[in-house]
C-alpha cells in the first residue's frame, strides 16, 4: 500500500478510482483528482506547500513533485502525463500537457495546454511555454508548434493507456 502521510495538519485527499503504486509516497497538502495513477517510487511531497492534481493524470515511476515553502505550488491540470523520473518543483502544468522522461520543470514555470516538453529537458524557473508548443534541451528552448489535434490525440492516448495499465494492478 502507498505511504500516505499527514504533516502540519494536512492529510492528502485522493479522488475516485485512482491507482497508487505500493511504494508511492504522498505527503501533506496534496489533492489528487479522479482516475489518476501514481506509479512506483513516485513522491508527491506537499509538506511545505500545496500540490494540486487534476483528473486522469498519470505520474510515472520515479517522479518527484515538490514546492518552495510559502513561495510556489505545483498544479497539474486534467489529462496530464508526467514521464518516468521527472522532477516538477513549484510549476503549473496545464491540461493535456506531456512532460517527457527525465525532465526537470522548476519553480514558477508554466507549461501551456497541450504543450510537450521533450525527454531530458530542463525548464528553468519562470519559463512560460505557450499552449501547443514543443520545447526541449538544457535549458529548454522552443522547438516548434505542435498540431493541436495530434497533441491532444497523443496525450489522451497516453492518459487512457495509463488508466488501463493501472487496472492490471487491482
Amino acid at each position: 500500500m502507498a505511504l500516505i502521510k499527514s504533516v502540519r495538519g494536512f492529510t492528502p485527499i485522493i479522488g475516485k478510482e485512482c491507482y497508487l503504486a505500493d511504494n508511492a509516497t504522498i505527503i501533506g497538502d496534496v489533492i489528487i483528482g479522479d482516475e489518476c495513477s501514481i506509479w512506483f517510487n513516485t513522491v508527491l511531497r506537499g509538506d511545505v506547500n500545496s500540490i494540486r492534481i487534476g483528473n486522469r493524470v498519470n505520474i510515472q515511476d520515479g517522479s518527484v513533485i515538490h514546492t518552495l515553502y510559502e513561495k510556489s505550488v505545483s498544479i497539474l491540470g486534467d489529462d496530464v502525463s508526467i514521464g518516468h523520473n521527472v522532477t516538477i518543483h513549484g510549476a503549473t502544468i496545464h491540461d493535456g500537457a506531456l512532460i517527457g522522461m527525465g525532465s526537470v520543470v522548476l519553480d514558477h514555470a508554466e507549461i501551456g495546454e497541450g504543450a510537450l516538453v521533450a525527454a531530458g529537458s530542463v525548464v528553468l524557473g519562470k519559463t512560460i511555454i505557450k499552449p501547443g508548443e514543443m520545447w526541449g534541451g538544457t535549458p529548454a528552448k522552443f522547438i516548434k508548434m505542435v498540431n493541436p489535434e495530434q497533441a491532444k490525440e497523443i496525450n489522451q492516448k497516453i492518459a487512457k493507456n495509463y488508466l488501463m495499465y493501472s487496472k492490471w494492478y487491482e
